[in-house]
């Protein structure tokens, strides 16, 4: 019998019964997506929403797929008319374009800059499915300060909206470039680094990486690229897509590309990926940092970087970097992830460095950075390097 004939004959709490225990590919094949698992432990009723949410699975048309979703994004909902009409593109991807402008606070006098990610149009099912499913993602996760934060969604009709927190000084990567001129201070950011305020930010994106560990999940492309900074040196984990993709399908997709020179040797090894994989990304995050935005590895090309690490060669210290932070990295590069420190321990042991920490002397590269060479040594697309919300 078919999916859809058991679910009419039988009612939907049964046919819920019956999708939890085929497997995916029967799934896939009966219904054209892939399964979203509870039991990997993020919770359905965090953020305070409660109940059991989920896209609708066996929706025959854009028009039916909205309407029973409604609900489970009511109090996401943002009326079309609190948007400003005024867009900035930041992005013009595949999927669709992501652009700034402001939302209807109830002030007149303090609307709010949000960033307004768009499903490109024409959408078929399967788009509109993944976009809501995105969404979903972001609700259920719920918050914390060093996650860039969904503020709403416009997804009772198309074009679909997805609105996010606005962090309009940019990602790290650009902010660590910049440091490297001849610039005090632009549009309020102080652009300066000392050790100590690499620890700082550091500290916020093990405690975000904490986070998406008790939903049971990891991030999967921890980089400077993937983190939003404020003017206070607030950090924002952003580039969560992956994150959604292996709690929706189970695993990493074949399209989804990460930069190589980031990725533990188990993810080049195509191995199971775990948290313990983002802790090695950490530690190249840490070198960025402490040498202002420069690649990892320069001297190796993207391709042979397995071959490289097979080696157990690692990267050297840099000379702006003290031998309490390479101690850290160094033990974020441990070949066996079982050797590698827990979040916590790492957390732990950052905080203990970060007392000692020099807050005095700015971290000084003289080196302009080139962003069509760094892309080249990275292994990184140009796309990549020209906005700051890849978020999802």
């Amino acid at each position: 019998m078919e999916i859809g004939e058991y679910g009419k004959k039988n009612g939907e709490k049964e046919l819920r019964l019956l999708l939890s225990l085929l497997p995916p590919s029967r799934l896939v094949q009966e219904l054209g997506i892939a399964p979203v698992p509870p039991s990997r432990g993020l919770s359905w009723k965090a953020g305070g929403h409660g109940g059991s949410v989920f896209v609708p699975l066996k929706e025959t048309s854009v028009e039916s797929l909205l309407q029973t979703t409604t609900h489970a994004l009511a109090k996401l909902q943002v009326p079309r008319e609190q948007l400003s009409e005024v867009l900035e593109e930041i992005h013009s991807g595949s999927c669709g374009a992501i652009y700034r402008t402001k939302m209807c606070t109830g002030d007149p006098a303090k609307p709010k800059s949000v960033v307004l990610k768009v499903l490109k149009e024409p959408a078929g099912l399967h788009e509109v499915q993944d976009f809501l499913g995105r969404i979903q993602f972001y609700q259920h996760l719920g918050k914390h300060e060093n996650l860039v934060q969904l503020q709403g969604c416009c997804t009772e009709e198309l074009p679909l909206y997805m609105l996010l927190e606005d962090v309009a000084q940019g990602d790290l990567l650009s902010f660590l470039w910049t440091c490297r001129r001849d610039v005090m201070t632009m549009d309020g950011l102080l652009y300066d680094l000392t050790e100590k305020q690499v620890y700082h930010i550091g500290r916020q994106v093990l405690l975000a990486l904490e986070f998406l560990q008790d939903k049971h999940l990891f991030h999967g492309d921890v980089a400077a690229r993937n983190i939003l900074i404020q003017s206070d040196l607030t950090a924002k984990l952003c580039g969560l897509g992956l994150a959604y993709e292996v709690h929706a399908r189970g695993a990493i997709p074949a399209t989804h590309n990460v930069p190589l020179k980031w990725l533990a040797p188990e993810r080049l090894l195509l191995r199971q990926a775990s948290i313990r994989g983002d802790i090695w990304s950490f530690g190249i995050l840490l070198y960025e940092m402490v040498t202002l935005g420069a690649p990892p590895y320069p001297e190796v090309p993207p391709t042979s970087i397995l071959q490289h690490l097979q080696r157990r060669k690692i990267m050297k210290r840099p000379s702006s970097c003290t031998h309490t932070m390479y101690g850290l990295m160094k033990s974020c590069w441990r070949w066996s992830e079982e050797s590698r420190p827990s979040l916590k321990e790492l957390h732990s042991r950052l905080e203990i460095a970060a007392r000692t920490a020099n807050d005095k002397a700015v971290l000084q590269v003289p080196e302009l950075v080139v962003p069509e060479l760094y892309a080249a040594v990275a292994g990184i697309s140009m796309d990549s390097l020209s906005y700051s919300y890849s978020i999802l």
